[in-house]
């Protein structure tokens, strides 16, 4: 009886007026329009809660990292500097740059997949400014990017590697590689919307990523190379960000290649992202 005394005594809610949703529906004061960064950075939490729900995609950056710093320290270390040890001074900057530029392909990936979802079909109606959701794909990879380049660093230091550049190096180091590769995603961003699968996507990355970071100075010393090689190496952009990698761990900063590494990066960023906001536009 009780319950049933709460329940008469309980105020019954008067059903809205016309008038009142005719005032709402007709106001005109609207919400304001989100800024570019806050829409930049709410598509960038969404990218970080997919790895938060789908944790698997973190392997790139774990598992993948540690197997080539120990495969390739191991392997051919004592063959090409006399001692695993020595040869990990060398080559780690290498592996750290190497690995992040191999998983930024992810981005045209995910792209890709979102757009057979026809989630972007959502995006375009939202009242928003146009390159936020590829801006956010970019920031949410960024978290990526770091946890590759502190888990590369921190199984080096465990088997050696010891910067001369110190904290200060290592950390300036790793910001230079994660500007580079914030514009060098761009252009997988493009082909995600360009191809058809993911798939697509994949297999283009790869044809692409294999020669520049394998053809480079990253594990072996350019000048042991053939001269039409070198030539090749000399001009790969993997080669010029490396060496700035390399020569700010060291201590020793090599102010013409990080020069070089800026420059190269806002040049990609403003090519590749312009070609991409024309394809996401017309798309």
């Amino acid at each position: 009886m009780s319950t049933t005394a709460v329940k008469e005594n309980e105020p019954v809610l008067a059903a809205p007026k016309p008038e009142d949703l005719a005032a709402v529906l007709i106001a005109k004061t609207r919400p304001p329009r989100p800024s570019a960064l806050s829409t930049s950075v709410t598509f960038g939490w969404r990218a970080m809660l997919k790895i938060k729900h789908v944790p698997e995609q973190l392997f790139d950056v774990t598992a993948f990292p540690i197997m080539m710093t120990l495969m390739f320290t191991y392997l051919f270390g004592g063959a090409l500097s006399g001692s695993p040890t020595e040869y990990l001074q060398f080559v780690l900057p290498g592996i750290m740059a190497s690995s992040i530029l191999m998983i930024t392909m992810y981005t045209g990936i995910s792209v890709n997949t979102d757009i057979e979802k026809g989630v972007f079909d959502r995006f375009r109606t939202l009242p928003i400014w146009r390159p936020s959701a590829m801006v956010g794909y970019l920031l949410g990879d960024m978290l990526r990017y770091l946890i590759a380049s502190v888990v590369i660093l921190g199984v080096g230091l465990i088997m050696g590697f010891r910067p001369g550049g110190g904290f200060g190096g290592v950390a300036a180091a790793i910001l230079l590689l994660l500007a580079f590769s914030f514009a060098f995603s761009w252009i997988w961003t493009m082909f995600g919307l360009l191809l058809r699968s993911e798939k697509s996507v994949m297999g283009v990355s790869m044809m692409v990523l294999f020669p520049l970071t394998f053809l480079s100075n990253i594990y072996v010393d350019p000048k042991t190379m053939p001269t039409w090689l070198q030539a090749f190496v000399d001009v790969n952009p993997v080669t010029h960000v490396v060496a700035a990698v390399r020569s700010m761990m060291s201590g020793n900063w090599d102010g013409g290649e990080i020069t070089w590494v800026l420059i190269a990066g806002g040049v990609i960023l403003a090519i590749f992202g312009t070609l991409t906001m024309r394809l996401y536009n017309r798309k």
